[in-house]
């Protein structure tokens, strides 16, 4: 019975869909040009349809399931009844696989379940290590082949002590217990730029809600590692004003958008923000991006990634405000964000950022894939089943156009497999702010 109701609701689901895409005028086949974008104004977010104004172009194609692996659809069976959020919000009794599998839009905690479901997502359960990540920034009026800076990353990876499912191990690394950490998170060495060579970013998540994240940055100048306040994460000027050596000119020499809380949509700590549950609505987005590497978009001067596949999604649309009472999160230079969240995978799809005087500011638009392994003719990264990953993200400054791109796999490099998912690859010692440094030299 269980598996019948499943088949209903995801027929239900899918017949929701296409009437809504054919209520708005786009249909499996159609391709959107900046010319029809009003076509797709009410299937994709502000932000995003100042993309599609502006050239991103979209191929609409049929929607499709996303099924989660099944290691993560195990622990979710098994774990996911003893969960139960604290008063005050902190997630309690999780061990695996997604806290809150069935969320009801008319509970006052939906919103915040939807958080944890996404913070929690079934992308990259245990460990992953994308390899030789490409970031490119664009201003109106560049092209795809001439962008304002260009970055390499040789290694961008997790290492999650808690929610394992595939590698031992399993649920729960001892660790946690002992150091407190949930999770690791690095981004080492910068290749390119040559100024920038050999830049890093370690950050560690804590259990305790009430502990902010520890951080460090690597100074390829003065060759030393130093803390990072929690405040600095959601601005890009001080990461980039750390990588040129301390002074106003770090921003202006290295351009990007892209802070480390908006990582893959959204990286800062769940128990700094209020969260208000806007519905649940089917809209467009990549789930199953035909392109691995992600290609440039032609059409808008490589500012956005495109032509892409997008699909109707049922997306869950969530509002992120900075908790006031929280020094740290009250100080963030992102005090709102909505995030359009994917009901299957649980990832964010979209995401528009606003400015303290409530104007929309930058929007992020994130591709990603469905398959059993990176690129079609990986060697090693080959998975037993089909996994979702990101193949790109798009954070682009509405105000004035500019954009930074972010691939994974990258183009421009001999390691294309790029993403080892769950593969045992990541270590611990990868995220160690001495590993960091020696990798620097």
């Amino acid at each position: 019975m269980k598996v019948k109701l499943e088949v209903v609701v995801v027929l239900a689901f899918t017949v929701l869909s296409l009437a809504s895409a054919a209520r708005a005028g786009v249909n499996p086949g159609d391709t959107i040009t900046k010319d029809q974008a009003d076509k797709v104004a009410d299937l994709v977010s502000p932000g995003n349809l100042i993309l599609v104004k502006q050239g991103m172009t979209m191929k609409i194609v049929p929607s499709d399931r996303l099924e989660w692996p099944p290691p993560y659809k195990s622990a979710t069976e098994k774990y996911s009844p003893q969960v139960t959020l604290a008063p005050d919000g902190a997630l309690k009794g999780y061990s695996a696989g997604l806290p809150f599998p069935l969320v009801d839009a008319n509970d006052p905690q939906a919103a915040l379940k939807v958080m944890w479901n996404f913070s929690y997502r079934p992308l990259y359960t245990d460990d992953a290590i994308s390899k030789n990540v490409e970031i490119a920034s664009y201003k109106p009026g560049s092209t795809a082949a001439d962008p304002v800076e260009h970055f390499t990353i040789g290694n961008v990876g997790f290492y999650n002590n808690t929610g394992r499912t595939e590698v031992n191990p399993i649920p729960t690394d001892p660790e946690a217990k002992n150091s407190g950490i949930r999770y690791r998170f690095g981004a080492y060495p910068f290749l390119e730029p040559a100024e920038m060579r050999g830049f890093g970013f370690i950050r560690y998540r804590s259990l305790d809600p009430k502990v902010e994240d520890n951080s460090w940055m690597m100074n390829p100048r003065t060759r030393h590692t130093r803390r990072a306040s929690a405040s600095e994460l959601s601005d890009v000027f001080g990461l980039l004003d750390t990588a040129a050596g301390g002074g106003s000119g770090g921003a202006g020499t290295y351009a990007s958008n892209l802070d480390p809380d908006s990582f893959f949509g959204f990286a800062a700590k769940i128990e700094d923000f209020n969260y208000k549950f806007l519905g649940e609505k089917p809209m467009l987005a990549v789930v199953n991006a035909e392109n691995s590497p992600a290609k440039a978009c032609p059409t808008d001067g490589g500012r956005t990634i495109c032509p892409e596949n997008w699909e109707m999604r049922r997306l869950y649309v969530i509002e992120a405000d900075a908790k006031q009472a929280s020094a740290i999160a009250a100080g963030a230079s992102i005090p709102k964000r909505i995030f359009y969240i994917d009901s299957e995978g649980w990832f964010i799809t979209a995401s528009d950022q606003y400015d303290r005087d409530g104007k929309l500011w930058k929007t992020i638009a994130t591709f990603n894939a469905y398959r059993d392994r990176p690129v079609p003719d990986a060697r090693v990264a080959i998975w037993p089943f089909k996994r979702m990953f990101q193949t790109a993200l798009v954070d682009e400054d509405v105000t004035n156009g500019f954009s930074t791109v972010v691939l994974s796999p990258g183009v421009e490099t001999d390691e294309h497999e790029s993403w080892y998912i769950n593969m045992g690859l990541a270590t611990e010692n990868f995220f160690n702010p001495v590993a960091m440094s020696n990798a620097a030299h």
